[in-house]
């Protein structure tokens, strides 16, 4: 049974520091993915099983608070946090044309030999954007031109569609093991983006940190605009949101959090 009580949760901004290097599965957790968890086991399992999995919303840290779980996170961290964490180590890698996030364990000699040399000599990491359409991750290109300017930038904009057919899913990981990415950003909304990564895992012949973050390529392309800092900071981020797009997240936030709480109510 899914429950908040039994889930592994990061604890704090600070803790992404202390994940290990290599090819690690990052996902998040809010109150919406939690309630569609409950009734999508493959997306339990994704959550469940996954290398880290950070609260993106104020009411995973004090509900976990609230019922005594396991994990006791300190504050919230949202996918945006983790973007930028990532982003800038590796960009301030490529600064310093240093060897960083290579695990050479998950290679054989001559493929570590190879791939070191070529980060090395370029001096450039590459970060991989799969998902969402190719205006937003044109957008991103650009941008991340201007923030990020030691980063190779890599997209893949999948077919739109509910369900990738077998052509599909080979055609996406064909292009992220060729583009050999020293990080990895899956977009693809939730719980599609959590669900295709974790079944797809053991295809994916990559080294690096993974995140599914669906709603960063959006704020990272500027398509759509984040709620202002006082929002964010006193936990309000989601009825900024609803305010700006009422039609479509009233269901989302006005039912789906009076069903988290009776959630919470029965664990």
């Amino acid at each position: 049974m899914f429950r908040l009580k039994n889930l592994n949760i990061l604890g704090s901004k600070a803790e992404l520091a202390s994940l290990p290097e290599g090819k690690l599965l990052i996902n998040t957790i809010n109150a919406h993915s939690f309630n569609t968890a409950k009734k999508d086991k493959l997306f339990a399992e994704a959550l469940t099983n996954g290398d880290a999995l950070i609260p993106d919303g104020v009411s995973i840290v004090k509900a976990c608070r609230w019922i005594k779980a396991k994990s006791q996170p300190k504050e919230r961290i949202a996918g945006w946090d983790l973007f930028e964490f990532e982003m800038n180590k590796l960009e301030e890698c490529g600064m310093r044309n240093e060897e960083c996030g290579v695990n050479n364990s998950s290679l054989d000699n001559s493929q570590s030999a190879s791939a070191d040399n070529s980060k090395l000599g370029s001096g450039q990491r590459t970060v991989m954007f799969m998902g969402s359409s190719q205006k937003v991750l044109d957008l991103i290109v650009k941008r991340a031109a201007k923030v990020y300017p030691h980063l190779k930038v890599v997209t893949y904009s999948p077919p739109y569609k509910a369900e990738f057919s077998d052509e599909d899913n080979k055609a996406i990981i064909e292009a992220i093991n060729a583009a050999d990415p020293d990080l990895l950003w899956i977009g693809m909304t939730a719980p599609k983006q959590e669900k295709w990564t974790y079944t797809h895992w053991k295809e994916l012949n990559i080294h690096c940190h993974v995140g599914t973050i669906g709603a960063v390529f959006d704020f990272f392309a500027g398509t759509v605009e984040r709620a202002p800092m006082w929002w964010q900071r006193h936990g309000l981020e989601w009825l900024y949101r609803l305010l700006k797009e009422p039609k479509r997240m009233w269901r989302r936030y006005i039912i789906g959090n009076a069903l988290f709480l009776w959630n919470m109510t029965k664990e």
